[in-house]
């Protein structure tokens, strides 16, 4: 690796000027292999011939408010690094508008014969430096995009639980803003493998006044990758009542219920007194004094029971196309997970890996993130998680479905909480006999790029065993924990919620 870091120090020509930028000599290797040239980044830049085409080129998104000052110094780092135009602060720049112009530029240059361009397509890779609900965001308009050719995303892991990082081995602490450490990033980039992902949309359907059609409730912060439609079809007896869709999309997760309601507290606490969540320890230590206030431990004891998922909603599942079955919901389960990834909770797995000694019982398989299935997981409290750090553990298994619905009406309380992909949000639950209708379904596939030893498996990769050794499967049996579970010593009790 310092053989790496030496020529890649060659290829480095620091200008002094107040934005920092570097440029590539005449080397070959190093940097270069990332580095995008200005003509093809910015339509009215002069077009310069290049004989070198890099290896891997990058398009980065930092979210400078992630990470408490980690965002900023990142920022800085790959601005130093790489050409400062193709470095993107997502507080300054819409991903959707950056890469739109970027396409439209390439496509240009593309009919106009320059030979780079379609190379750059062809090779472009995106890194997204941020939490899990940045990671989804960029994902999310990659998809709406629809790309001909979309590029696979690394991501930074710089948030909280990094749940979408560590499922594709880039780990789940927060990385060193350094410029070594970027450089070794940057490596690891070039060298990682492309995995297909289900991507998974959400439609919302809900009561909302009639004024502001297509504009999100004014109360109701809606996380980024969650956002009105205009309406399809007029004729629609639902938005004849009033009703509005909203549209969005996950890869990782989608939960309602305690863990939800914890992520919401965390991100209400973080926006009111930013000053305290300065790092990734500061903030685990700030999400477990939010979890035991809000009594998520002895939650039988201390949360009505109109909180229980069973009572809050009828849920169906899609077992095969058209043919959609009620899911029964044990009454003690308080959150209920949809995953598309092993990982959750700072890279727990709720599923595990089901036994193979007694398919008679269930028909569950080990979850795979391309096989168009969701893995749905309960839990009854915060105890109940900690079943996951026993090398077998998972929660309570209710199904693997091609799609879901929760449908909401004539409940007893005004509202719950949701969460898809680290981003949380108070939803308003209907009064009398309104309704409000959530519906999940596959939707196509994202590509994300994977290193070292990830936990993300392929049904369609040879290399991953169908069938799981009795060293690594668990026995069906879910375990019981009582309230007064004792946690092992190495486990921080942030993770459990």
């Amino acid at each position: 690796m310092d053989a790496v870091f030496e020529q890649m120090n060659k290829d480095l020509k620091v200008q002094s000027h107040s934005k920092r930028t570097v440029n590539c000599d005449s080397g070959d290797g190093g940097l270069k292999d990332f580095w995008i040239p200005d003509y093809i980044l910015l339509s009215k830049s002069e077009v310069k011939k290049t004989s070198h085409i890099p290896a891997s080129p990058v398009i980065v998104f930092v979210n400078s408010r992630s990470g408490g000052q980690l965002g900023g110094e990142l920022l800085i780092s790959y601005r130093t690094l790489l050409n400062k135009n193709q470095v993107f602060d997502l507080s300054e720049n819409a991903p959707n508008k950056v890469l739109q112009e970027l396409y439209f530029n390439i496509e240009k240059l593309k009919h106009g014969g320059d030979s780079l361009a379609p190379e750059i397509q062809r090779r472009l890779r995106i890194i997204v430096a941020g939490g899990d609900g940045t990671a989804g965001w960029i994902l999310g308009v990659i998809s709406d995009l629809n790309l001909a050719q979309p590029p696979p995303v690394a991501t930074v892991p710089l948030g909280t639980g990094n749940n979408l990082p560590f499922a594709f081995g880039w780990g789940k602490k927060n990385p060193g803003t350094d410029i070594e450490s970027v450089k070794m990033f940057l490596d690891q980039v070039r060298h990682a493998k492309e995995m297909k992902v289900d991507s998974w949309r959400v439609l919302m359907r809900m009561k909302v006044p009639r004024e502001g059609v297509c504009d999100p409730i004014p109360h109701l912060e809606l996380p980024h990758s969650l956002h009105a439609v205009r309406c399809v079809s007029q004729s629609d007896a639902l938005i004849e009542n009033g009703y509005r869709t909203y549209r969005g999309g996950f890869w990782n997760y989608f939960s309602m219920g305690m863990d939800a309601q914890v992520s919401y507290g965390f991100h209400t606490e973080r926006k009111l007194h930013p000053e305290k969540f300065k790092n990734q320890a500061a903030n685990q230590t700030a999400y477990a004094k939010i979890t035991c206030s809000q009594g998520w431990f002895w939650a039988s004891l201390s949360r009505p029971s109109s909180s229980n998922i069973a009572q809050l909603a009828k849920i169906w599942i899609l077992k095969k196309t058209g043919q959609w079955e009620a899911l029964s919901v044990p009454p003690t389960i308080r959150s209920i997970i949809c995953l598309n990834l092993p990982s959750f909770s700072g890279g727990l797995n709720p599923w595990g890996i089901p036994s193979r000694r007694r398919p008679h019982v269930k028909e569950w398989t080990r979850p795979y993130v391309d096989d168009g299935l969701l893995e749905v997981v309960g839990f009854r409290n915060a105890w109940h998680g900690a079943v996951l750090y026993a090398p077998s553990g998972h929660g309570t298994r209710l199904a693997q479905a091609r799609g879901i619905r929760f449908e909401f009406h004539k409940v007893t309380t005004d509202h719950t909480f949701m969460r898809m992909d680290g981003e949380p949000w108070k939803q308003p639950l209907p009064k009398g006999n309104d309704i409000v209708v959530i519906e999940i379904s596959c939707f196509g596939q994202v590509k994300m790029l994977a290193t070292g030893n990830h936990p993300s498996k392929s049904v369609n990769d040879p290399s991953t065993p169908r069938v799981p050794s009795d060293n690594e499967c668990d026995s069906d049996e879910e375990e019981v924990i009582e309230d007064g579970y004792q946690l092992p010593e190495d486990i921080h009790i942030s993770q459990l919620s």
